[in-house]
């Protein structure tokens, strides 16, 4: 499918607002791959469909989730982490994706988890550090993207886990196994350089 009807799909779909996170997540996600030498096209298309499934009824997500067989330990989490799943079956499915890496982007851009592909991390951190977003500490985790993808990476999930619990909300499991994988990863780097 061509990135002009899939801008005109999502547009129908989506409100301005959201439809604008998602052109800066686009622009941010095609940035960071051709730093990381990933497939811009790819990242691209990842990116467009994201959140294309955002603004479903938790009904209609949940239908999605328990047909194709996606993690159904989400079902057991806030039905606001539910679209990205639900977005990775819309993008095989409406889109004709088959691209088993950007449905993986898609599929964990809320949660991450632990062996995520580089662009599953694109999608991941664009999403978090769009030019849009405004939070302190946004320029720092900005700044971890000119170091490496794995740095990113971490300060993003350590933002986001440590986001969700100050506002003593349930964290998804795929989280943690990011985070420690993650951490884990710095920590023996930081051996290695010692």
């Amino acid at each position: 499918m061509e990135t002009q009807q899939i801008l005109n799909d999502l547009e129908k779909r989506l409100p301005i607002k959201r439809f604008e996170h998602v052109i800066r997540v686009t622009e941010t996600a095609k940035k960071l791959s051709n730093h990381f030498g990933v497939s811009v096209e790819k990242a691209e298309l990842a990116a467009l469909l994201h959140d294309v499934a955002k603004y479903m009824e938790p009904a209609d997500m949940r239908k999605i989730i328990e047909e194709n067989s996606e993690d159904s330990r989400l079902l057991s989490f806030h039905h606001v982490i539910w679209h990205a799943a639900a977005g990775a079956v819309i993008a095989r499915d409406e889109f004709g994706i088959d691209d088993s890496d950007i449905l993986n982007a898609i599929r964990y851009h809320t949660t991450g988890r632990a062996g995520m592909s580089k662009l599953e991390k694109i999608i991941y951190i664009a999403d978090l550090i769009e030019p849009g977003r405004n939070f302190l500490g946004i320029e720092e985790l900005r700044k971890t993207t000119e170091i490496s993808i794995d740095r990113a990476m971490k300060s993003c999930i350590v933002h986001s886990i440590g986001y969700l619990v100050e506002k003593q909300a349930t964290v998804f499991p795929d989280s943690f196994e990011c985070y420690n994988e993650h951490v884990q990863k710095m920590n023996s780097q930081l051996r290695k350089e010692t």
